[in-house]
């Protein structure tokens, strides 16, 4: 197990978006560092390269962000996701990204069963992943085409459930999908955010889904959005 030392922690200075690294390579982790810390708002708290190393820093450090790769110190991806599902079950307010190599229907679907809140792959360019770490800092979803699609197509063949959704439900859910905040989607529907959060717990309720993403996911296959 590579030795990786937890300081002591630094203050958290307002608007800060505070960042884990996990991932087995250190080099990968010295480039995505040397990249973030271009980013004003971001600052790289730790880094681990194992599930208990990950656990340790989190848990000392609370992140806003955990930039994780599935593939740690096994050839399976299960140990990242089981990561994940420990992360998520845990630390409720830490956003897990997955940032991987590998693009799989499995994969993706899974990581967002653990209560991962995006999934990206790492040819990704800067302004991309950048983009989707400060989604997901905002309580929001972020999933590159790719993986979207990835998801859409794992969920084929399911048949919807549960109640229909109305006309106003189906306009939360289209901007849902395009990564909007509830307050932006109040701002764009003309309505309070309190009315917006009522209108995403119907129609989450009825595609008896329990996340964000897989509400817009679900939905996506039905052709609903």
């Amino acid at each position: 197990m590579t030795d990786i030392r937890i300081p002591a922690r630094a203050a958290v200075r307002r608007g800060e978006v505070r960042i884990v690294l996990v991932d087995d390579h250190a080099i990968v982790r010295q480039g995505l560092r040397s990249v973030l810390e271009r980013e004003p708002q971001f600052a790289i708290v730790g880094e681990a390269s194992s599930a208990p190393e990950a656990l340790a820093v989190v848990a000392h450090e609370r992140p806003s962000i955990v930039l994780l790769d599935l593939k740690l110190s096994t050839s399976s991806d299960s140990e990242g996701l089981q990561l994940c599902r420990q992360l998520t079950q845990a630390h409720p307010g830490v956003g897990v990204l997955v940032l991987t190599t590998f693009l799989d229907d499995r994969l993706v679907v899974e990581a967002v069963h653990a209560g991962a809140r995006g999934y990206v792959v790492k040819d990704v360019d800067t302004t991309e992943l950048t983009a989707a770490i400060r989604a997901v800092s905002r309580g929001e979803s972020a999933f590159d085409s790719r993986s979207a699609a990835a998801v859409v197509r794992s969920l084929n063949g399911q048949q919807p459930h549960g109640e229909t959704l109305t006309g106003r439900e189906l306009d939360v859910l289209r901007l849902l999908a395009r990564g909007m905040s509830n307050r932006t989607i109040g701002r764009e529907l003309f309505i309070s955010e309190t009315t917006v959060k009522f209108h995403v717990g119907n129609l989450m309720r009825k595609l008896d889904v329990s996340r964000r993403a897989e509400a817009v996911y679900a939905a996506s296959k039905m052709g609903l959005i």
